[in-house]
């Protein structure tokens, strides 16, 4: 039989472990120094993309409306299948942009 004092501690770690789960599940930022990011001119703000190597970049495109982008409508940032396991920032812009139907 379990005490009291035992049981909170399992409560506790047990709920620990959750919530430290469910963070790693989220996944880490990519960052801009990734070497895919830098292969595909990733930027965490779309507007500080390189215009003149990647000319095909419009103002107002960014991950967020990209159809790539599988993070949650209002998200500051979500999954992008290009960086598997890492999240992209809603306002970041890579060259694989593809404006979302």
């Amino acid at each position: 039989m379990t005490n009291r004092r035992e049981f909170i501690a399992q409560i506790s770690f047990a709920s620990t472990a959750l919530l430290a789960g469910n963070a790693m599940a989220q996944g880490a930022m990519v960052a801009e120094t990734d070497a895919q990011a830098t292969a595909l001119g990733y930027k965490a703000d779309a507007t500080k993309a390189d215009k003149v190597k990647f000319p095909k970049f419009a103002a107002g495109q960014n991950c967020a409306n990209c159809a790539l982008y599988q993070g949650k409508a209002g998200a500051a940032a979500g999954p992008c299948p290009l960086f598997a396991g890492k999240q992209v920032a809603a306002k970041g812009w890579c060259s694989a942009y593809a404006k979302k139907a």
